[in-house]
């Protein structure tokens, strides 16, 4: 189903048992049986559109037709029809909700992300902007697909695709550096060791204890540029990918992209988003 893994058509099949459970009261009790119709989905405001291969899956496992009019990654305008779902009336009305409940998010992640990244964009190009798991329980992959269809990066998917050292690991550590020596000792080399810092000192600790990866957490714009300027004079900031976190949305990434890092990540791209605003029209044959 458009290439989707096992596991997200799955979950597919779980959010439509979730809203339809024993059945849909309202579509039985008044739309006959053999009534068909078309349900298509459209703007009412601009955005990226992400999620046309979920709303295709569930067409086809619900036993519907469809067209996709546009693709994931394309802008639409108020008014522009996103894709046509075609076959039993009531099959329609049932999934309405679930088809936009994941593709408003999805296009608004991906609006949200493609502002962030183009806001960084401007200041620097160099710099990548990363989403993190701060995401709704059991959305995650939907949220990621979002991200990277807007332009940014995914970061960590789960906790087993790197090490990331953050404040609670190192407290019952007692340092940054012990922490990263202590992880480099027992992981593979293949395993980025990544280690959260809240001050200059942390930082040059982890870095030479053998980081990787430096993520500055919670430190304002001016705060990150003059630990990069620290580093640089060090000889230590070629070693380390620096990257930036902690209360970054649109508003001020752009003074973060100056600072001199490598890598900006914020939960604001999968926690504090608008939902694109999609609606799908039902016209019975």
């Amino acid at each position: 189903m458009r290439g989707l893994p096992p596991e997200i058509i799955q979950k597919l099949r779980l959010f439509l048992d979730e809203d339809i459970r024993s059945g849909d009261l309202t579509t039985d009790a008044l739309i006959p049986s053999d009534a068909r119709g078309t349900g298509t989905i459209y703007a009412k405001s601009e955005t990226i559109i992400a999620g046309i291969p979920e709303i295709a899956a569930l067409a086809e496992m619900m036993g519907l037709e469809y067209e996709a009019i546009v693709e994931d990654g394309e802008w639409v305008k108020h008014g522009d029809d996103i894709i046509r779902l075609s076959g039993s009336a009531k099959t329609l009305l049932q999934i309405e909700r679930v088809c936009l409940n994941i593709i408003q998010r999805m296009s608004g992640i991906a609006t949200k992300a493609f502002h962030m990244v183009q806001a960084v964009k401007r200041e620097n190009p160099d710099v990548r902007v990363a989403a993190t798991r701060k995401t709704t329980p059991g959305f995650r992959y939907f949220e990621k697909r979002a991200v990277s269809i807007g332009g940014a990066d995914t970061h960590r998917y789960a906790l087993d695709d790197m090490v990331l050292i953050k404040n609670n690991h190192i407290a019952v550590i007692g340092s940054a550096g012990e922490a990263v020596r202590v992880a480099k000792s027992r992981i593979s080399f293949s395993k980025k060791v990544s280690c959260e810092t809240r001050c200059l000192e942390e930082t040059i600790d982890a870095i030479e204890a053998g980081a990787d990866i430096i993520l500055l957490d919670n430190m304002s714009a001016q705060q990150v540029a003059e630990v990069n300027r620290v580093l640089l004079e060090k000889g230590l900031r070629e070693r380390v990918i620096l990257e930036t976190s902690g209360g970054i949305d649109e508003q001020n990434i752009g003074e973060y992209a100056k600072s001199g890092v490598d890598v900006i990540s914020s939960g604001a791209l999968t926690h504090s988003y608008d939902s694109a605003d999609l609606s799908m029209r039902v016209e019975i044959d």
